[in-house]
């Protein structure tokens, strides 16, 4: 984790002002999920789930994710390698 993505977001945090850097991991709004800032092109930004997988494209609004739904993407990614389905 980067410096950015381990500081502690408060819910009055401007979203609008928020610009993610590649490896941050970002709260998707539309997708309801988290993921990692792989770059941005145009008005998107591609995103990859915690732990690897099929990218996809995200707009706006994008904020930084909270430390719980950073753990719970680390507990859903140790999961499925438990059950043999991540490397």
């Amino acid at each position: 984790m980067t410096e950015r993505t381990a500081r502690p977001t408060s819910a009055a945090e401007d979203t609008d002002t928020y610009k993610p850097e590649s490896g941050d991991l970002v709260w998707d709004a539309n997708a309801r999920k988290v993921g990692q800032v792989m770059g941005h092109v145009g008005p998107y930004w591609q995103l990859r789930p915690v732990g690897g997988g099929c990218e996809w494209d995200a707009s706006a609004p994008l904020r930084p994710a909270t430390a719980s739904e950073r753990l719970s993407a680390g507990v859903a990614l140790a999961n499925a390698r438990s059950r043999g389905e991540t490397p």
